[in-house]
C-alpha cells in the first residue's frame, strides 16, 4: 500500500506561493527500487481493472496530462504506468511544434480535437500548457500565431491561465477528469540523461541538439513552470508535482495518483434492468438449446 498522505504531499490544488521543491524528495516514503517496482505492478493491475469498468460504463473520461522538461521521463510514465491498459480504451497524443493549420486556430484547438471520448483514458504527452511555458520562454513562437496585435498585451499570460482554468472546469463538469502531472527533474540529472542518450546507441535517436540549447534557458523554464502551476492549480484540476530524478519513484507516484482519481469515480459495470434480464434469459435458453441439440 502507498499512504494517501504521500500522494497528497505532491498535490497542488490552489493558487499560492508555489515553488518547485527537491527533485529527489520522496515525501517520507522509505522504499527502494525493488519495492517500488512491486508496488507499481499492483497499481498497474488496478489501473487495468478500473479502465475496464470506465470503458464498460461509458460515462466518464480520464485525461492524463504529462508535462516536464526534456528527459523528465514522460515517455517512461506512459510506457510503464499504462502497460496494463487495453489499447481499445486508451489514446495517447504527443504535441510537438504546431503545424500551420494549428497555428491558424486558437491555442486550445488542437488539443480539444484530441480529447478522449467517454469511457477512454486519454494521455497528452505535452499539452496546451506548452502555450504558457515554451511560448512564454520563446516570444518568437507567439509572433507566429498571427494574433491581432491589440490582443497581445502584458496580460496575455494571465488571460491564458484564465482560459485554461475555464476550459478545465468545463471538462470536469462534462465528465472528463483532468489529471495533471509535472515531472520535476534537476538540471544535474538532466545532464546525465542527455549524456546517456549520446553514449548508448539504442538511445541516440532520442537526442536532439535543441535540448542542449534549451538547457541554457533552464532558469526561465523553471520560473514559468512555477508561475503556470501556481495559477492553474484548482480543486477540479489539481497538479501533481512529482520528483522525477528517480524514474522508478516518479512512475509509482503517477500510477498511485491515477488509481486514486479513478477509484473516486466509483466506476461500476452497467446493470441490466428487468426487461434486459428477461431478454438475456431468453437468449441463454436459445443458446443452451442449440448446445444440447445432437449434431447430425
Amino acid at each position: 500500500m502507498l499512504p494517501s498522505e504521500t500522494i497528497a504531499r505532491f498535490r497542488v490544488d490552489k493558487e499560492s506561493n508555489f515553488k518547485l521543491g527537491d527533485p529527489r524528495d520522496m515525501g517520507g516514503l522509505d522504499i527502494d527500487k525493488t519495492e517500488a517496482e512491486r508496488l507499481l505492478a499492483a497499481k498497474v493491475k488496478r489501473i487495468s481493472e478500473l479502465q475496464e469498468r470506465l470503458y464498460a460504463q461509458g460515462r466518464w473520461a480520464v485525461l492524463a496530462i504529462l508535462q516536464g522538461l526534456d528527459t523528465a521521463g514522460k515517455d517512461g510514465v506512459i510506457k510503464y504506468v499504462l502497460s496494463g491498459i487495453n489499447p481499445q480504451g486508451c489514446e495517447v497524443h504527443s504535441f510537438k511544434q504546431p503545424s500551420s493549420l494549428e497555428l491558424a486556430h486558437d491555442f486550445l484547438w488542437r488539443t480539444t480535437l484530441a480529447l478522449p471520448a467517454r469511457g477512454i483514458v486519454g494521455v497528452f504527452n505535452r499539452s496546451y500548457y506548452e502555450e504558457t511555458v515554451v511560448v512564454r520562454v520563446h516570444p518568437e513562437f507567439l509572433a507566429k500565431q498571427n494574433l491581432p496585435q491589440k490582443l497581445v498585451t502584458g496580460d496575455i499570460w494571465k488571460e491564458r491561465y484564465e482560459d485554461i482554468n475555464n476550459f478545465e472546469l468545463h471538462l470536469a463538469r462534462s465528465g472528463t477528469v483532468p489529471v495533471k502531472f509535472f515531472l520535476h527533474i534537476s538540471k544535474e540529472e538532466q545532464l546525465q540523461r542527455l549524456l546517456a542518450r549520446i553514449a548508448e546507441p539504442q538511445k541516440r535517436w532520442k537526442f536532439a541538439l535543441h535540448d542542449v540549447d534549451e538547457r541554457k534557458l533552464w532558469d526561465k523554464f523553471i520560473a514559468v513552470y512555477e508561475d503556470t502551476i501556481r495559477h492553474t492549480a484548482t480543486k477540479h484540476a489539481p497538479w501533481y508535482v512529482i520528483p522525477a530524478d528517480r524514474k522508478w519513484f516518479a512512475r509509482l507516484i503517477a500510477a498511485a495518483v491515477l488509481v486514486e482519481r479513478m477509484e473516486a469515480l466509483d466506476l461500476q459495470y452497467p446493470k441490466l434492468d428487468e426487461a434486459q434480464l428477461i431478454e438475456l434469459k431468453e437468449a441463454e435458453a436459445t443458446l443452451l438449446a442449440e448446445a444440447t441439440t445432437p449434431k447430425r
